[in-house]
């Protein structure tokens, strides 16, 4: 037990001199200390099929979840030490589960998204260009997509905001 607290007690001795150039928030974000701001900028839908009202809501949620999240502000600056884009490119609804008598029980509705993240300061490899993300939830079929969309993107763009996040600050 004594070795395990020394190695502990070593770890965080080594930790506190070496002088890490990358800090982690509370989150499990990775953020530069040299970085201060971030750009989102507005995604935009080309979906063949689309919600009018999904372009804002994902453009929203991610920056709500980085400015709580982590101490970057957010900014219009074209110079801006992170800066995400993002691409609308999937919206589809398709059968999920068959019943029997070759009747849909159930559906899907698919959002997926490309987006680039671009880092100005610190390690510039940390970026990445066009990554696919996408996430579905299903719904009764006997339900039309206009009754069961709000409460589906409700549950799918946070899911697709958490991916985004994840793989820019915590390298998921």
């Amino acid at each position: 037990m004594s070795r395990y607290i020394a190695l502990l007690a070593g770890l965080a001795l080594w930790a506190g001199i070496g002088g890490c150039t990358i800090k982690y928030s509370a989150s499990g974000a990775r953020i530069d200390p040299a970085a201060k701001t971030v750009l989102v900028r507005f995604f935009e839908n080309r979906a063949p099929q689309n919600n009018p009202q999904l372009s804002q809501n994902i453009t929203e949620k991610l920056r709500q979840k980085i400015l709580a999240q982590t101490r970057l502000a957010q900014t219009n600056d074209q110079t801006a030490d992170y800066e995400f884009r993002g691409t609308i490119t999937g919206y589809s609804v398709s059968n999920s589960a068959v019943t029997n008598i070759d009747k849909p029980a159930s559906a899907r509705l698919t959002i997926t998204v490309n987006v680039t993240f671009i880092t100005r300061v610190g390690d510039k490899k940390g970026g990445f260009t066009n990554q696919s993300f996408s996430r579905s939830a299903d719904f009764n079929a006997q339900r039309t997509i206009a009754e069961a969309e709000s409460a589906l993107i409700a549950e799918i763009v946070p899911n697709l905001v958490d991916d985004i996040f994840n793989r820019a600050f915590a390298n998921w």
